[in-house]
């Protein structure tokens, strides 16, 4: 075991003794200080780490993600210097040194995937091969019920309940929400189940690898059958949560209200949802004045 692993396990425990973290939050704090130390010359003692340092790692970091990505960053870099101050492994607690990244809610749009590039998505699955199978179920829960990555991960054998055409979904922060389980994603998640797709396994979560060691597939590989989905269909590629967010544009193009679309996605806040609302440019073309000098 190297240096940096010993002291990843260190601030693993403490993550977890100290503050308490979810598991999820864990694995994102862990990532970045790998990379903050990887990066590091291996002959330079941690006791070393300087305030310049950090602004050279952070700055490199912000400039290949969004906003949002990089409060991330900020908040995942200030947990490792003060585990590395609180255990004495630096004598400055350089917290201070890392700046706020500027960013405010609600100033963009959220890019459109339109309904004929979910289907595409769904249709570039070769269902003729068990990867293909569980690839399209995976992309009719995230198109279909806005099912975040974590979700998919999360969900097992048990929270399929077949005769109430219901899914229990376990969510952020420890939630648990019963969903209707439409048509489409039964048939899916069925197919899946019910046809030797899915390997036979002690593991009781419902999507598994199709490949050896098998086991459970981590949130992270939900985003990356997406972004092979969108290769096969020649389309840009994006995330999962882009999928989610096609769902709610999709419903406030049909008229449905920001409270039923909030229930569907299970957000916490109302100006969460919002957002979306946003998105719906034939709506806003409706009420928008003309420019001077232009005709509407």
């Amino acid at each position: 075991m190297t240096a940096v692993d010993e002291l990843l396990n260190s601030y693993r425990l403490w993550l977890v003794e100290e503050r308490g973290l979810a598991e999820t939050t864990i694995v994102r704090y862990l990532r970045t200080a790998r990379i903050f130390l990887g990066r590091r010359d291996p002959a330079a003692a941690v006791g070393d780490v300087d305030g310049a340092e950090v602004n050279r790692f952070l700055l490199a970091e912000v400039r290949r993600c969004s906003v949002g990505a990089a409060k991330g960053r900020v908040a995942e870099l200030r947990a490792l210097l003060r585990f590395l101050f609180a255990t004495g492994r630096i004598s400055v607690q350089l917290g201070a040194a890392v700046p706020p990244v500027a960013g405010w809610r609600d100033t963009g749009l959220v890019p459109r995937l339109s309904p004929d590039a979910v289907q595409g998505l769904l249709d570039s699955c070769d269902r003729a091969t068990p990867m293909g199978v569980r690839d399209h179920a995976i992309l009719v829960l995230l198109a279909r019920l806005g099912l975040r990555s974590i979700e998919i991960a999360r969900l097992t054998l048990d929270d399929v309940h077949w005769r109430q055409g219901e899914l229990t979904v376990r969510g952020k922060g420890g939630g648990v929400n019963r969903m209707p389980l439409p048509p489409e994603a039964g048939q899916a998640l069925a197919a899946y189940l019910t046809t030797g797709a899915r390997p036979t396994s002690e593991f009781r979560q419902v999507f598994l690898t199709c490949r050896a060691p098998l086991r459970p597939i981590p949130a992270a590989a939900v985003g990356d059958i997406v972004r092979h989905a969108c290769r096969v269909a020649g389309l840009p590629e994006v995330g999962a949560h882009r999928l989610r967010h096609a769902l709610a544009t999709a419903m406030v193009a049909r008229g449905v209200p920001i409270t039923a679309i909030s229930q569907v996605l299970r957000h916490r806040d109302l100006a969460t949802t919002a957002l979306y609302a946003k998105v719906d440019l034939d709506a806003l073309r409706t009420v928008a004045k003309p420019w001077p000098g232009t005709s509407r």
